[in-house]
């Protein structure tokens, strides 16, 4: 018994980690030089950077439960932060260091930049997504659950924000019903559940790299720009082009992305209903702007927002990482930045930092990094594929696949894992 997971992402390496840790051989086929998807670190003038900014939180049990398996330590690897969603100079909300649901509560009635009925309203809302059990009769846009909600000011200072950071996803196209699984586990449960994880390493040696070793030493193998050229089913198994050669596996766990997920699967008569249903999904960007200033320039948080800007979220990774002067700046889903050169987009972000927080240092280079098919767009009523497929040993991994969560890690090591069971409930 043998398998194959093709695409050496979150979502194909949590897989082939948990076929692993069960002792069952695993082949990994990654078309790129380096493992991690479209959360993985790059070099850029012997710089190291992510090709986009993650924030855990405490409620992301099965990727950090992951990341320690395979030799992580969470305190080393991680800043944890209380809640805070702090958007300069115009709002700011602090979970209290309390048992829940205390520490939301009072966060919110100490929160700055908001109204005394604004505050009430919040405490109202998430009252009654409780009575709810944050579960909605028929799924809506998060835009419209708001305005039944009369959330008003909440809507552009907290909402929003949250929904944009966690969808990435416009209000109003997002899908309520996802915003509230996140809201459900992150913000109803335990007060570390909503603790934010900000990344000390990059991306790659935070799991994929350690994911890489910890399958190797268990019997497996990783192969890296390798490009997977064909599914050929046989009769009790499934035949792997690659750019290795021709391999044989009694079950296959497909964790491309999309794109190359359809282009796998289309050719397969049984797959052809499947596979124009992955590449119809609609899709979402995500702009990275990182700016090296002098050492010297600091921002006055780790994370920092900013309002009615291109720019959305600011990370210090001086304060993060140790790369004293980096700043990444976080631009998600779509809008104007879109229509901007990498140029002139990285001097829009230097200027609105100049307007904001008053650094006049001039940046000594920066690099954009704009994943334009990020992550899905996390749509009301959107029908996403299961896991499941027309044959029972070819299964589907990946943060798209039907599922409580949007495109996060979270979801895409949900996914992975679920497969990797599935198989082994089958073994069993």
């Amino acid at each position: 018994m043998n398998l194959a997971v093709i695409g050496g992402g979150y979502a194909g390496l949590a897989a082939a980690t948990t076929l692993a840790a069960q002792h069952i051989p695993v082949t990994v086929f990654e078309s790129a030089q380096q493992l991690g998807g479209r959360a993985r670190g790059v070099w850029h003038k012997q710089t190291q950077l992510d090709n986009g900014q993650h924030i855990l939180l405490g409620c992301y049990r099965h990727t950090l439960q992951l990341i320690a398996q395979t030799g992580g330590n969470i305190q080393a690897d991680f800043l944890r932060l209380p809640l805070q969603l702090t958007l300069h100079n115009i709002f700011e909300l602090k979970a209290a260091r309390l048992p829940a649901p205390l520490h939301l509560l009072l966060g919110i009635l100490t929160a700055q930049g908001l109204s005394f009925g604004a505050r009430l309203q919040a405490i109202r809302f998430m009252q009654a997504m409780r009575r709810s059990r944050f579960q909605l009769a028929q799924d809506m846009t998060a835009l419209a659950l708001l305005k039944e909600h009369k959330q008003g000011e909440l809507v552009r200072l907290l909402w929003e924000p949250l929904c944009i950071s966690a969808l990435n996803t416009p209000l109003a196209q997002a899908s309520a019903q996802v915003l509230l699984n996140v809201m459900r586990d992150s913000l109803n449960g335990s007060r570390a559940d909503s603790d934010m994880l900000l990344p000390r390493v990059n991306l790659s040696a935070l799991f994929p790299d350690r994911a890489a070793a910890y399958i190797k030493r268990h019997g497996g193998s990783v192969f890296t720009s390798c490009v997977v050229e064909a599914l050929i089913p046989q009769a009790d198994a499934i035949e792997v082009v690659s750019a290795r050669g021709t391999y044989r596996f009694s079950h296959v766990i497909c964790a491309a992305a999309p794109a190359a997920a359809a282009r796998l699967l289309r050719p397969i008569p049984q797959f052809s209903i499947l596979a124009e249903q992955i590449a119809t999904l609609p899709q979402q960007p995500i702009y990275t702007v990182y700016l090296q200033y002098p050492q010297t320039v600091r921002l006055p948080h780790p994370m920092l927002g900013l309002h009615d800007c291109v720019s959305q979220w600011l990370f210090d990774k001086g304060q993060l990482a140790g790369q004293h002067g980096l700043i990444a700046a976080v631009i998600s889903a779509q809008g104007i930045h879109q229509d901007l050169t990498h140029e002139q987009l990285a001097h829009k972000v230097t200027r609105e930092i100049h307007m904001q927080l008053g650094i006049a240092a001039i940046p000594l280079w920066h690099q954009v990094i704009a994943e334009k098919r990020a992550t899905f767009s996390c749509e009301s009523d959107l029908v996403r594929p299961t896991y499941l497929t027309p044959l029972a040993n070819v299964l589907l991994a990946g943060d798209y696949t039907a599922g409580d969560y949007p495109a996060t890690l979270e979801g895409a090591v949900i996914s992975g894992i679920r497969c990797a069971k599935r198989i082994t409930g089958d073994l069993s």
